[in-house]
């Protein structure tokens, strides 16, 4: 998956040819969770001190 953005050691990506629902992934460590492009936790879990 291409990077969009690293920063505080989470690092955002996006694939265009993933599962339905357009959204981001973010990977904090061993986490990982999917948000939809509104801000909403569509999938996984980062730790509480690295959530938006």
């Amino acid at each position: 998956m291409p990077v969009i953005s690293m920063f505080f050691g989470i690092i955002i990506t996006m694939n265009y040819n993933d599962h339905p629902k357009p959204h981001i992934h973010a990977k904090y460590g061993e986490f990982e969770a999917a948000y939809l492009f509104d801000g909403t936790l569509d999938e996984g879990e980062l730790p509480r001190n690295r959530r938006g």
